[in-house]
Order: C-alpha cells, then sequence, then structure tokens
C-alpha cells in the first residue's frame, strides 16, 4: 500500500524519536517501503553542524544507522532556511511532492492550547498534500 514513507528528523532531538522511528521501521518492513528522512536546518551554526553540508552529512549519516537497523532502502532530504522555525512547515509540505512519499510519519506532542495559534506541523502536511499522515504520540 505504501512505498514511500516520509519521515521529518530533527536531529538536535533524537532520543524523543526513538519510540516513532521504531515504528517507522515496523511499517516499513511490512509494506516494504523506502524510507525518505526529511530535514530543515539553518544557514546558519547550529548545535548540530556549523554548515547545512555538515548537518546533510550528519543526517545522511543517521539514515544509514537507520537502514542498518530496519534494512529498508534510506534517501535523505535537507532543506536550508534562513529561519527554518518559520518555513518548516512549507519546506515539508515541499518535500513531500519532491520526493514522492505516499505516507508522512512524524512524532508530534500532546495537544496543548497554543495548538489554536499555532497548528501541528502534521495538521499543516494533512491538509497540504495528497499523502496520508500518521502522527505518533511520543511520551
Amino acid at each position: 500500500m505504501f512505498k514511500n514513507i516520509m519521515v521529518p528528523v530533527d536531529l538536535a532531538h533524537l532520543e524523543v524519536l526513538e519510540p516513532a522511528l521504531s515504528i517507522v521501521a515496523d511499517l516499513a518492513k511490512q509494506y516494504d517501503a523506502h524510507i525518505t528522512y526529511v530535514s530543515v536546518t539553518a544557514n546558519t551554526p547550529t548545535s548540530v553542524a556549523r554548515t547545512p553540508q555538515e548537518y546533510e552529512q550528519k543526517l545522511d549519516a543517521f539514515a544509514q544507522s537507520r537502514h542498518q537497523v530496519h534494512g529498508q532502502p534510506v534517501s535523505i532530504k535537507v532543506y536550508s532556511s534562513t529561519d527554518p522555525v518559520a518555513n518548516v512547515d512549507k519546506q515539508l509540505v515541499d518535500a513531500v511532492e519532491e520526493t514522492g512519499a505516499d505516507l508522512v510519519m512524524m512524532a508530534t506532542h500532546l495537544p496543548r492550547h497554543l495548538d489554536i495559534i499555532m497548528p501541528s506541523h502534521g495538521g499543516k502536511v494533512a491538509t497540504h498534500t495528497d499523502a496520508s499522515v500518521f502522527l505518533i504520540r511520543v511520551p
């Protein structure tokens, strides 16, 4: 049913994503799907990488390590932005089309009152693409 699963990843918060990544691996195996890890990073140095190119290398290393865990084919897509927080929703929507993803699996937080003012990234992706979106609540 699903051939290409897109997984947004923030390398600064991998410890929080681990439960969701296990679910992604299980579903990818079940459908023999390709996994595309997508990230949005700043054009300026961050706590993860000094340049977007270094960030891309780290995301690729992460993807290859996940491949060793689940065995499914992987690829990456990195977007650099002057303001990742403001641009992440648009970049994720663009990534769905550019990667040909038919399923987006993303970790998410529990609902908060602030969500009325600033909707979730998953909600934006779901309303602006044709892909199925699977939000995985992380503790």
